[in-house]
């Protein structure tokens, strides 16, 4: 069956790494600050200004002030810092996070990412995923692997309008784990979800990928 969306989470938090500046997306990317390995030092960032973001409160103790960049209640740790969305933004242009987890509509097999805005339907703003794209050094995207109605989001190109062109070096989805050794290399399968056939993942993928 296919994973969870805390499964998902919980594999997309087996890339982190020790040391660590983390920006995470909104939607299935948030629950990754609930499963970073105990003694793992990671540093999660949010566009809207906050340094420093630890797991998601417990009913009756949270703070409404205290937010993400999806307006989700969140907490701080005793090293948390505060400042603008400008610094914020200093922070991820200047290439000072290491590694973004987003989510995404599509996925093309060369990378690019598709993941703002469907034409035709309210926009609220692209937020800070262009901005991500370009300028932290590892993407890993986390969605499902299909939409509601069953097409594909793993795709040969992506024909919602583009994120960033080839960008995307993990994607994560609730049937399999795909990798890129570098961004001139196509993907390849790494894991399928329990019960997720490679047969049956073939052919629900338009995309290339290596086995």
């Amino acid at each position: 069956m296919p994973w969870s969306r805390e499964d998902l989470a919980a594999r997309a938090a087996r890339e982190l790494r020790d040391g660590f500046y983390v920006n995470l997306g909104i939607g299935i990317p948030t629950l990754v600050a609930n499963y970073i390995p105990a003694g793992m030092h990671v540093m999660l960032q949010s566009e809207n200004g906050l340094l420093g973001i630890g797991p998601f409160p417990f009913e009756g103790e949270e703070d409404p002030d205290l937010i993400n960049a999806g307006k989700q209640t969140v907490t701080a740790l005793p090293s948390s810092a505060y400042f603008s969305s400008a610094d914020s933004f200093a922070m991820i242009r200047g290439g000072h996070i290491d590694l973004a987890i987003l989510g995404a509509m599509e996925v093309a097999e060369n990378g690019d990412l598709a993941n703002w805005m469907v034409p035709g339907k309210v926009v609220k703003g692209m937020g800070g995923a262009m901005d991500l794209v370009a300028g932290v050094p590892r993407v890993v995207v986390v969605m499902e692997h299909v939409s509601k109605d069953g097409a594909p989001k793993f795709k040969r190109r992506c024909e919602l309008p583009l994120t960033g062109t080839n960008v995307v070096d993990v994607l994560i989805t609730d049937w399999a784990v795909f990798e890129r050794a570098d961004r001139h290399a196509p993907f390849r399968l790494l894991e399928t979800a329990p019960g997720v056939t490679r047969a049956h993942l073939r052919e629900k993928t338009p995309a290339h990928y290596l086995d």
